[in-house]
């Protein structure tokens, strides 16, 4: 699923040292399952992942309805009280996740965010499955 990992995981740290504020950083598939994470627990990145399925799944779907659009999300920002969740598509069926307190300037982290899926976009690639099993 991940190559190079630690590489992968100097370049998650990478962004987390970069940007203040950051609380949490997830990589999902498309699927809902967490593939990698800096900061906070596994059970709360677990809930992450699987939220950010339903998430992509809609924003997906808005963007189908803008004319001339590809259809597919690219970035989703929602500014909670207190901080930002940030969700960025990072390859075919792969997502960058970020949670972030109100210090995580949005536009600067959308900048950060997208130098990273590019440096390790490769990496970020998680294969379709079905019934469990990678197809």
């Amino acid at each position: 699923m991940i190559q190079q990992r630690g590489n992968f995981d100097w370049m998650l740290q990478d962004l987390a040292k970069g940007v203040p504020g950051i609380q949490m950083i997830v990589v999902l598939s498309a699927d809902g399952l967490r593939i990698a994470r800096h900061g906070g627990d596994p059970d709360t990145a677990d809930r992450v992942a699987a939220a950010c399925a339903g998430l992509q799944s809609l924003a997906g779907a808005v963007a189908q309805e803008i004319p001339g659009s590809e259809g597919e999300m690219k970035m989703v920002l929602i500014e909670i009280n207190g901080g930002y969740f940030y969700l960025m598509a990072a390859g075919p069926n792969a997502y960058l996740a970020v949670l972030s307190d109100v210090r995580a300037e949005p536009g600067y982290m959308s900048a950060r965010m997208s130098d990273l899926v590019v440096r390790i976009g490769a990496h970020l690639t998680s294969p379709p499955r079905r019934n469990g099993q990678t197809v």
